[in-house]
């Protein structure tokens, strides 16, 4: 089971090495975690940029560029193109963007004509491990939909759900995150916490606890809980922190970073792969466990198709 990242790291090597398209390969720091990820046996990189300079970055990191797939391509658009491609002609099972833009990446996924779209949403799940809590905790969706809808909400829980049975997990808690416990229907991020906390039938398929609306310390807090006479299943115990909005999640997840020295790891889910979308900023660490998550999560069967995906 993961549920640190340096498992999430050797249950990625155990289950075999998937194929990784890089949109956009010229990057030092990307070929520098996608090397280390195939000396790994975590995936096996195809990398799509400029030839000239993904093989001298290469050679610059200790590489044999002949040891590579490298496929020519120009500018971010064109890159997030032939990458997706390589997904759609079965050459790839999980995508990285490299030197490109998020936009470029994201636009080349969500094409009617030739992209990867699925009838599932697309969101962002992003794990966390402090020092001071026993396991990963994923908040989502910090990166792709800023003010989610409650039907979204319930995709956001599912696609993380379906990740954390691919981790291993048999149960799972996730937590609605609010301002408080205490339900004010005039706040629709409560509202909709208690809807999906009620939909407890949707929930059994994937063997989980939903509660809400909460305040983060019930959600991570077995003491608060207690203290407050808090007793939902799952309570204080929480794997899932599904934020009201885009801004609540980046924040939380960059004080986790900053203040707390987090580790984390993160992927996009909903497409017919998942997506590694790493920051220049993101550790050596972070971008390994990162393309680890996505091998993992590249067992989820989503096929394309070109429905509609909010």
């Amino acid at each position: 089971m993961g549920k640190t990242l340096d498992q999430i790291i050797q249950m990625a090597g155990r289950i075999g090495s998937c194929r990784v398209a890089v949109a956009g390969s010229a990057d030092s720091e990307v070929l520098r975690a996608v090397t280390e990820a195939q000396k790994q046996g975590l995936c096996t990189p195809v990398l799509v940029g400029e030839p000239e300079r993904t093989e001298a970055l290469l050679a610059q990191l200790g590489c044999k560029a002949d040891g590579y797939e490298i496929i020519e391509a120009s500018d971010g658009p064109q890159c997030a193109a032939r990458a997706v491609e390589l997904v759609r002609e079965g050459k790839a099972n999980l995508l990285m963007k490299g030197m490109i833009n998020t936009s470029d990446m994201m636009r080349a996924v969500i094409s009617h004509e030739t992209g990867i779209r699925t009838s599932h949403l697309i969101s962002h799940v992003m794990l966390y491990q402090v020092s001071t809590y026993p396991k990963v905790l994923a908040v989502t969706d910090g990166g792709m939909i800023p003010c989610p809808t409650l039907e979204q909400k319930k995709g956001i829980l599912e696609n993380a759900a379906a990740l954390f049975q691919l981790l291993g997990y048999t149960s799972i808690n996730a937590s609605c995150i609010c301002g408080s416990e205490v339900m004010n229907p005039k706040i629709t991020a409560m509202t909709d916490a208690a809807t999906l906390a009620g939909m407890k039938e949707l929930w059994k398929k994937w063997n989980m606890n939903v509660i809400g609306p909460v305040g983060l310390d019930l959600a991570i807090s077995k003491e608060s809980c207690d203290h407050k006479s808090y007793s939902e299943p799952g309570c204080g115990d929480a794997d899932i922190l599904l934020v009201p909005a885009y801004e609540v999640g980046n924040a939380l997840g960059k004080s986790m970073t900053y203040f707390a020295g987090a580790r984390n790891a993160g992927v996009v889910l909903g497409a017919a792969c998942p997506i590694v979308l790493v920051s220049r900023s993101d550790a050596a660490d972070s971008k390994l466990a990162s393309i680890a998550l996505g091998a993992i999560a590249s067992g989820m069967k989503y096929n394309f198709d070109e429905g509609e995906n909010s």
